[in-house]
């Protein structure tokens, strides 16, 4: 089993990343079936998505957004509850799906949000952890992401889950599309041993998060897909740590952001699922040329890239690598927030159920 099983499981947390193989191995057998056909109830005709969400679970919707372009050829974009509910204009044509994400299914912004949607007689849809929460009995359409409870504040299971949930959705539409995804499919069986192979990585992790634990400020970028992956880890070391930690596009990271290097105590992390292309490599060696930080890289890295440290599993399926590095991200937030004595399960001032805003 994972190497965080060697040693007695310390948090709800480290429990919580543990459970990730069996939670999506449970999702790939409720709501796929033997002959690939996926049994998720959705609306037929659907143009564009727009998903909704707040924190962990944004992430996962701006993840998802991409995926849905990728595969199903559909256009789709992510915004926070919060934001969604300040917009006196949103998209309300026929043909929108809003898709609501929240694991309580309880979350006041998101809830207020989804509520909003039905009032501008949208279809709807919640994907929760909850069935009977308030956003479950809402919304018109709606997918239980299976996690269990989760009892850590920083969300870990329910984040993959609710992934792979939306992963599901989109090969659906592509297939109603007629858009081919027998390989998808296929790659797809790999998942619950991928991630336990990711949480093997464990002790490669530990020096990493030793290493960072030194740190006032760490920048985490990305490029494309990947700068769901950047946000996420950029709130599970915040919130776990209380380090100050920012995210960013590279690309636009370049544009006067990259000032913050000239102090000597921050460190850059690259996220990637993919080789790295021409510009990333570019703009990733003038960094190093003209601040010199410790760059450090989660995922697909180069040998023209002097890394500090690369943490890496190798996947084929780009997407299914995507789920491997946020499996990462997470061992390390949690051996970070070890190394500086941190309770993990109950940060200062954090709810795990957002109800005020």
């Amino acid at each position: 089993m994972a190497n965080l099983q060697i040693q007695k499981v310390a948090s709800s947390m480290e429990e919580e990343i543990l459970q990730q193989p069996k939670i999506l191995e449970l999702i790939l057998k409720n709501y796929v079936a033997p002959d690939g056909y996926i049994i998720l109830n959705a609306p037929t005709k659907i143009d564009k998505i727009v998903l909704v969400a707040s924190g962990s679970s944004y992430h996962c919707a701006r993840f998802s957004a991409e995926v849905f372009g990728v595969v199903a050829e559909i256009e789709a974009r992510a915004i926070y509850s919060s934001e969604f509910l300040l917009k006196k204009i949103v998209p309300h044509d026929k043909n929108v799906l809003y898709i609501f994400i929240t694991q309580s299914g309880e979350t006041t912004d998101t809830l207020s949000a989804l509520n909003k949607a039905k009032q501008l007689g949208m279809k709807t849809m919640c994907i929760t952890n909850k069935e009977n929460s308030t956003a479950w009995q809402t919304s018109d359409y709606k997918i239980n992401c299976q996690a269990g409870e989760e009892k850590s504040i920083a969300s870990t299971k329910a984040l993959t889950a609710q992934m792979l949930c939306l992963y599901l959705l989109a090969l659906k539409y592509a297939k109603r599309k007629n858009l081919d995804i027998s390989e998808r499919l296929n790659q797809l069986k790999n998942l619950p041993a991928i991630i336990e192979d990711t949480l093997e990585l464990a002790d490669k992790i530990k020096p990493f998060a030793r290493f960072l634990s030194k740190y006032k400020n760490i920048i985490i970028a990305a490029d494309g897909i990947s700068y769901a992956l950047a946000k996420e880890a950029c709130l599970k070391i915040k919130e776990t740590s209380y380090i100050n930690v920012m995210s960013h596009i590279l690309g636009e990271f370049m544009h006067g952001h990259l000032a913050v290097l000239n102090d000597k105590k921050t460190v850059l992390i690259y996220v990637s699922s993919e080789e790295l292309s021409y510009s990333t490599i570019k703009n990733l060696e003038k960094i190093k040329r003209d601040y010199n930080p410790p760059i450090c890289v989660i995922g697909t890295s180069s040998d023209r890239i002097n890394s500090t440290f690369n943490i890496d599993l190798e996947v084929e399926d780009d997407i299914l690598k995507m789920f491997s590095n946020v499996v990462i991200s997470q061992i390390l937030a949690l051996k970070i927030a070890e190394k500086l004595n941190r309770n993990v399960d109950k940060p200062k001032g954090l709810k795990k159920i957002v109800t005020e805003v």
